[in-house]
């Protein structure tokens, strides 16, 4: 473990690092003792800096919910961090590319709940109870620590990922909200295109078998720190695409079909 004035500071290095859009040295090959535990420390040493600069978390994102990813990062179970206020943007506007380092497009669902959810209890169908509708959501994902070192090209840790909001930068909700019992979430499925050309395609079941699989997950998880999810979130449930990359000038359009679709542009 790390120490709290370490984690502090690798907290204050990141928060600088958002604002300054500058990528930092992977903090695993600085300190191999790290733990995940460690990473999600720095993360809520992060969000107290953001809070105390006025912002608020509006929700929560899940990832690594993949196996293949699981695999690649050497875990078993997924990662999660907050959805700050300032991370959405809106459907049909243009993302200002300054903000992001490297941003990546993911494609997921969201799940806003209309009441709380507090494990250590939690199903798949508490979840859905809970859930006041799902909609269709983009995630922006960026690198404030670096995926690949400059010098050594080794990846970062999951360590890295998670103190690192779990590279989360931006979201965009839209399409058709549905009642989460409306349809089988698990045949959602929706088409990226990147410039009118289909870069990506997915279904809803790859993400742990069904979307709702990982919010459930997160409320256990997050239950061992006292915190619950609480009504009016915002919940990322993991994407179901593999990310593609963003730049200036670069069009997204996702056809989620029956749930419509979201559209944006990086300017």
């Amino acid at each position: 473990m790390l120490s709290q004035d370490i984690i502090v500071t690798l907290a204050r290095q990141l928060y600088d690092a958002r604002k300054t859009r500058t990528q930092l040295r992977q903090f695993s090959a600085q300190y191999p003792q790290m733990t995940i535990d460690d990473g999600y420390a720095i993360q809520r040493e992060w969000v107290s800096l953001e809070v105390a600069d006025g912002r608020c978390v509006k929700g929560r994102k899940i990832g690594l919910t993949s196996r293949a990813m699981q695999l690649s990062s050497q875990i078993s179970e997924p990662d999660f961090a907050p959805l700050m206020d300032d991370m959405f943007f809106e459907q049909g506007s243009e993302l200002p590319t300054e903000r992001f380092i490297a941003p990546r497009v993911e494609v997921e669902l969201a799940f806003v709940l209309g009441r709380p959810l507090k494990g250590p209890g939690v199903t798949l169908f508490d979840v859905l109870s809970a859930t006041d509708y799902v909609t269709p959501a983009v995630e922006i994902i960026d690198s404030r620590i670096e995926q690949f070192d400059r010098e050594t090209k080794a990846p970062r840790k999951v360590f890295d990922t998670i103190s690192d909001f779990a590279a989360n930068a931006g979201i965009v909700l839209g399409g058709r909200p549905v009642r989460p019992d409306a349809v089988d979430l698990r045949w959602v499925g929706a088409m990226l295109f990147k410039n009118g050309v289909v870069e990506e395609t997915g279904l809803g079941a790859g993400v742990l078998n069904h979307p709702a699989t990982g919010v459930a997950w997160l409320a256990k998880k997050i239950a061992a720190h006292g915190e619950g999810l609480e009504a009016g979130q915002v919940i990322l449930a993991g994407s179901f695409t593999r990310p593609t990359p963003a730049a200036a000038g670069d069009s997204f359009h996702v056809d989620y079909g029956q749930l419509g679709t979201v559209s944006f542009r990086f300017a």
